[in-house]
């Protein structure tokens, strides 16, 4: 798709585009989360013990399957409630930018979170949550506002940052229920994937060529 700044420019904030493709990234990630309680919902009604059976079990072979279902598993509904809403918000603003990007920078999130939790975390634990792919579009947001220059970016984490300042100490080993090395391993993965799939400066003296948020290739 071919772009020229200005009123339909998603990626240049208060343009028509922007919005446009905040709102539908927003409802986008409403859809994710219903699908999050359903496979909640369905678990504690059959009874399935879905976390035993794909949460990441570190250092076990068994449990490395984990790395790609954990993040669709929670340890009951309260747990999922706290990780609902900094989906939604985070997952919408990287969403904006791209379905695409957003797509390749969540596997790498999960691959990174996932394999940094199976190699240092402990074999007597199981782990699930999206907690890790939360803090990794923390990083996302983080980065991009750094080398991106999207200081609109920045500004989310900022905001992020004063709702939820208590969760973002979870990097850190301060409670043995929380699994700080997906955290932290999310953290980076978001920072790697921003780093990645950074979008390149346009030459502003003539069109561009950009991603068309909210499309796929």
């Amino acid at each position: 798709m071919t772009l020229h700044p200005g009123s339909g420019d998603p990626h240049q904030f208060g343009t028509e585009g922007f919005y446009a493709s905040i709102g539908r990234a927003f409802v986008a990630m409403c859809a994710v989360v219903p699908v999050l309680f359903l496979i909640e919902g369905l678990d504690q009604w059959l009874g399935a013990g879905f976390d035993g059976a794909a949460g990441i079990i570190p250092q076990r072979i068994d449990g490395l399957d984990g790395v790609f279902f954990s993040p669709f598993l929670h340890h009951g509904f309260d747990h999922l409630y706290s990780n609902s809403i900094p989906l939604i918000l985070l997952g919408t603003f990287v969403l904006a930018a791209g379905a695409r990007r957003f797509l390749w920078s969540t596997l790498v999130i999960v691959l990174v979170s996932g394999l940094g939790v199976w190699f240092t975390g402990s074999p007597n634990t199981i782990v699930v949550g999206a907690s890790g792919v939360i803090f990794g579009y923390l990083g996302i947001l983080l980065t991009r506002g750094i080398f991106e220059r999207s200081w609109w970016n920045f500004a989310v984490f900022l905001l992020v940052g004063l709702l939820y300042g208590g969760q973002l100490v979870g990097v850190l080993p301060t409670d043995e229920r929380i699994s700080w090395q997906g955290h932290l391993f999310g953290l980076l993965g978001g920072i790697v994937a921003a780093i990645i799939f950074r979008r390149r400066r346009p030459d502003l003296g003539g069109p561009y060529r950009s991603e068309s948020p909210m499309t796929m290739p």
